[in-house]
Order: C-alpha cells, then structure tokens, then sequence
C-alpha cells in the first residue's frame, strides 16, 4: 500500500511547524539571535513549498503572506518583540489548523496576517526607535541596493545531492528568473564512464548574473543547501566584460567546516547518519513478534536443559544469543530523546504565564534522555497537569515574589536523568511551597482525615492525589475543579512508575516521577507463593532476607520487620493471595521500593531472575490491583507480575489501620 501524500505532507508540516515554535519561543528570549530568525524562515520557506506540492493551497497561500511579512524582520526592518512572537505562534496555530482541516479555517486566517503586516510595518526601525516612512522606505531602499552590474555565482552541490532529489537544473532556472544570466558548467570532477555513479554530483556552475538584485534574494535559491555546498557569491565589477573564469580555484570556491574538510566531504559523511521514517505501527508489531520470540527461546533453552543432545544444546546457545541481541536492538529502536516531548510545553508555560500575568522561565535538562516512545507518548498528558499547577498553583505573581524578596521571574525546571533500569522525571518550581495546613483542612473537611490523625507532610501531600480533592480558592480556566493530580497518579501507575511531592514552604516544590525504560520487556526476579509463580521488577527490588524465625507464626495483615535500625513493614502475600498449601520452613522476604517507601513481601521460595515480556490483563481481571500483568514462562506456565505500586500503598493502609486500632485501644 503506498503512504497517502496528505498523511506525508502533515507529518512533514508538524515537524516544521514543531521547529518554528521552537525558534519562535527561542527568539522570546533572545531578541537579537539572527540565527533564530534564519531558522523560522526557512521553516516557513519549506512548508509554503511543501503545501504547494501536496495540494495544500489555503496553507501554501496563507504561509506565503506569513513569510512575506517575516521577511521584513529578517532583513532588519522590523524589530522582535513579545508581540511580535505571539502573533507569530497565533499565525503557526492556524496553519496547523489548515492541515489538519483543509476548507474549514481559511477565514480565520486574515485577522492573523492583518495584524502582522502592522506590526512588522508599522514604522519601527530595527533598533525599534520611531522612523518617519521616508526613513523606513529608504532603509528598506539601502538594503536592497547593489551594484547595477550584478553577481558572480559559483557553486557546486553537496555530495548525495542528486541521490536527494536536487535539481541543479531548477536551481538554474531560479536564477534565471532573477534576471539575465551566462551559466558554464565545470566538469573537472567527471570520471571515467566504468566508474561513472548515476547519482553522483560531478559537476560545478559558474554563474555570471547581470540584474540588480539583492544578495539575499540569490542566497534563498540555495536557502535548504548551503550548509552543505560550495558556494560563492562576489559583486560583479561594472567593467567586467570577460568570459567568466573556470570554477577551477578551489581556495576562492571551497568552505571548509571547522575540521577544515570541504563542506561537501562532510556532507557525503552526514549520509552515513542518515535517518529513515518508519510508522509507529510497524514497530509495534516488530516489538511483539520479538516478545514472542523471547518467550519461545525460554522454552526451547529449557527444553535443551533437560536433554543430552549436544546438537540441541548448542542452537538453543546460538539462539539465545542472537534473540538477546535482536531484543536490545528492537528495543533501541523503540527509545526517543525524551527532549521531543520536552519541546511541547515550552508553548505551554509561555502562554500560562500570559495569561496568569506571571513571569516564568522554562528550564529543561537532560533532554538526551532516552525512554522508551510509547512512555513519552502517555507522559504528556500527566505531565502538562502537573506543569499547569506548578505555574498556576505554585508561582507568584511578580508583585508577591517582590514581596517575598524574590526575583520577579520565576523558574519552572523539568530534568530527566537515569536512574538504573529507571528514569526520573522532576518537574520543579521556585514558587510559594505546598500549605500542609490547607492541605490539612480540606482534607478533614472532606472526611478523609480525622482531625486529631497525626500525619507527615510526605502523607499529607498524598491526598491531593485523592479525587476531587482541590485547595483553589477560586475555578479558573486553569484549575480549581479537582480534576488532575487523580488522573496524574493513575497514569503514572499505568505505566507502572510511581510519583512523589516534596515541598518547602516559600521555596518551592518537587513533583518527581519514576518510570521503567520501557513497557514490553522486563528484569524480573521470579518468587513462588504455594504453588503459584510470581514475578517482581527487577528495578524495584532493594533486598533479600530470610523471615526471621520470630516472626513466621506472626499475625497476618501488616507487621514490621527491623531492618538494619529501620522498622519496614512487610506483607504476607500466602495470606493475600488466600494459599492454601503449607508454608516452606525457611520464607524469604524481598524488600522492594516505591519512591520514598520501604516495604518487605514474604515469599516461599526466590526462584531466580529472568527477561519477562509483559502481557496485559484481560478486561475482566484489569481491576485487580495487586497485578500489572503476566508473562508466559519458559515451560509455558503463567506467572503474575506483581504491582509494587499497589502493594506499597497497600502496606501504608493497613499501617495507618493499625495505627488507629492503637490509639482506641490506648484511649
């Protein structure tokens, strides 16, 4: 089936539109930073042409007058502002409508293109003082002013050029158009016809252009190659009559990178890192075809395990191998730099804070950061909850922080760092903190807490993970329904994380996430309980001990094991999974973590560590909590794995239970 050319054009047209945000948010900042405005400009330049191509004519035509206007700002004539950078993301916004939506939003787009064109001609000099218009109009003369006998062009494509697509002859043509020209084309490169490559680039042009023109308008008909090509542009002398010279002076031609190679070696170089374009769904069906494989070479080694066949022993070998390598691989395919959804919520806290009348600043780090693409897909929506409470909830308004003694500008920080076969995902502030008393009060008034409970700040801030639970004094558009941190915790916990708070009034608070690197497969200890087999995350695992003899005949429910000085709570899984079969004489508990909590599950018997490939549950099984899936085993059996999460939140339930019982009793 060939891919549908609108499909090609909108995946294309959000990926530009996606680097003119990004250059556009960037030039917010740094007012001054002409590379920024190159960048956006040829954004835009690409994605009039790619419209056009595709058929997309509202979009080719509304750009068209987007980049017309944008013009004037690259060329100095209009200066960068605030407003400026709104109108300019308004402007993004609609053409991303026209794509998705073809025929339904053209209308909307003149207000857009209006206001622009005022403002970028609205009598501003570069340096933003008043000009009078004979000013503006002949600074506007000055810039595009030359000398009436024109350019001398040479230059010669990149390297895969030809392989790409590039037409040397519509460049030509290009050029043409500007006005009159003498082309020779140089030929010192061309080889012997036995080695001759049908896709290579041999030749080189040496253009004599005689129109008064401006420089830029020759530099914007290599505006997508020059990084890569040669290129050379000189004023042509008023007296220059002679045949123009053979392009055969590799000093005058030749730009060389910073390693001083060519810029065209480098470019044959970039082919080798050249990306391909795959749909997210075949590398879906690639990643379960190879967790089939990995679940039916666990057989195929046990089945060798209990043979003599030397033959069979050393193919499964082979196989093992090679199923390992292809299951790193495919995985690795899998992993995006988490800075791709990073990049999303730059827009969002630079409009919040406009319209919160707030000043922040969006930091992010480790943007390399890697995760497996399906998690960075179901992160953005909890993440965007969390950074819109941070801005609304959490900072001041400039007239509060001058009154705290703070910098009037706030900071919103995102990190993403590794941590073992885990990420961690932080999302900061330097805003007023979390009131634990009010936190406090709506708690007791929603009868969640009694009011003589004694409770830490860490359990406190858990109950605004509770439904409905909001401490706004008002409803905005923003928040105050009670409507988020709930929806937060259950997604974070769907992609088997856990998230945790922590606060210091007047300075601030830390959202932190911790998520596996990826969904289909995972290290796993394998425990069994009676006669069932269990599986653990691996990454979740601190330590293994022997239950204490003191304790085997201990009460079910919830007890507490003295590890090392610490009092760790700990579960008996035999009691809540209702087994049946006699206990082993020798339990062992594995003490796993969820963020800052501790908590011990007494096994049987720890069987070992294998891969296991995540199997979800069935719709009837998929409210039971204790389980975030299954896998298949080597002999073929189904073992269950375990949801830390859950059975930590478990513990702390029934150790506030038992606290409770304690102080009726006391009473």
């Amino acid at each position: 089936m060939s891919p549908d050319p609108a499909d090609t054009f909108r995946q294309e047209a959000r990926d530009l539109l996606e680097a003119l945000e990004q250059a556009l948010l960037d030039l917010s900042q740094d007012h001054g930073n002409r590379d920024l405005v190159d960048s956006a400009f040829r954004a835009l330049h690409t994605l009039k042409g790619s419209g056009s191509m595709f058929g997309f004519d509202e979009v080719a035509d509304f750009v068209h007058e987007f980049e017309t206007a944008f013009d004037r700002v690259r060329k100095g004539l209009a200066p960068i502002s605030e407003e400026l950078v709104r109108i300019a993301l308004n402007a993004k916004d609609h053409v991303q409508l026209l794509a998705l939506e073809p025929g339904e939003h053209a209308a909307a787009g003149t207000p857009i293109l209006n206001e622009l064109r005022a403002l970028v001609s609205d009598g501003r000099g570069a340096d933003g003082e008043e000009q009078s218009p004979e000013a503006a109009s002949q600074e506007e003369s000055d810039a595009s002013a030359i000398d009436a006998a024109g350019w001398r062009v040479r230059f010669k494509l990149p390297a895969d050029a030809i392989e790409m697509g590039t037409n040397p002859m519509l460049l030509l043509d290009e050029l043409r158009e500007l006005g009159p020209c003498e082309i020779v084309a140089s030929g010192e490169d061309v080889t012997a016809l036995d080695e001759h490559d049908p896709l290579g680039r041999y030749l080189g042009w040496d253009v004599t252009l005689r129109a008064a023109v401006p420089q830029d308008a020759i530099e914007d008909v290599f505006l997508f190659l020059r990084e890569d090509m040669e290129l050379s542009i000189e004023p042509l002398a008023p007296e220059t009559d002679a045949e123009p010279e053979p392009a055969d002076t590799p000093a005058e031609v030749a730009t060389a990178d910073a390693a001083g190679a060519p810029r065209a070696a480098s470019a044959a170089n970039a082919k080798a890192g050249a990306s391909l374009r795959v749909a997210a769904e075949r590398l879906d069906e690639l990643m379960d075809c190879v967790g089939e494989l990995v679940i039916a070479q666990a057989r195929l080694s046990q089945i060798a395990a209990g043979s003599q066949d030397v033959g069979l022993t050393g193919v499964a070998e082979d196989i093992e191998r090679l199923a390992a390598t292809l299951r790193d691989t495919t995985m690795g395919v899998r992993m995006v730099p988490i800075g791709s959804l990073f990049g999303r919520f730059r827009r969002l806290v630079h409009d919040l804070a406009s319209d919160l009348d707030k000043k922040v600043e969006f930091v992010t780090t480790g943007e390399e950061t890697e995760l497996d693409k399906t998690m960075v897909e179901r992160l953005a929506d909890p993440l965007v909850h969390i950074i819109r409470n941070a801005v609304d909830h959490g900072m001041e308004t400039p007239e509060a922080r001058r009154a705290a003694g703070k910098a009037e500008c706030g900071k919103v920080q995102i990190t993403a760092v590794h941590s073992g076969a885990e990420v961690a995902i932080s999302v900061s502030d330097d805003g007023a903190g979390l009131d634990s008393a009010r936190i406090r009060a709506k708690a007791e008034e929603n009868g969640l807490i009694a009011p003589d409970a004694k409770l830490t700040d860490h359990e406190l801030f858990q109950y605004i993970f509770h439904p409905g639970f909001s401490t706004a004094q008002e409803i905005t558009s923003v928040s105050g329904r009670g409507v988020g941190m709930d929806v937060v915790k259950r997604a974070i916990e769907g992609l088997r994380g856990t998230i945790e708070l922590t606060s210091k009034p007047g300075e601030g608070t830390k959202a932190t996430l911790r998520l596996p690197l990826t969904l289909a497969i995972v290290e796993g200890m394998l425990v069994r309980v009676g006669d069932g087999r269990y599986a653990i995350p691996l990454s979740a695992v601190e330590e293994c001990l022997e239950l204490p003899a003191s304790e085997v005949a201990g009460t079910s429910g919830c007890n507490f094991l003295d590890v090392r000085g610490t009092l760790v709570p700990y579960l008996r899984l035999r009691d809540m999974f209702g087994t049946q079969t006699p206990a082993d004489l020798h339990q062992k508990v594995v003490i796993v973590g969820s963020g800052e909590q501790r908590v011990g599950l007494v096994v049987d018997q720890i069987i070992g560590n294998a891969q296991t490939v995540i199997k979800s549950l069935s719709r009837l099984h998929s409210s039971i909590g204790t389980f975030s899936g299954a896998t298949i085993m080597g002999d073929g059996e189904v073992a269950l794995i375990l949801d830390v999460a859950q059975l930590v939140s478990s513990a702390e339930q029934q150790q506030r239970r038992a606290a409770g019982r304690h102080l009726e009793l006391a009473a």
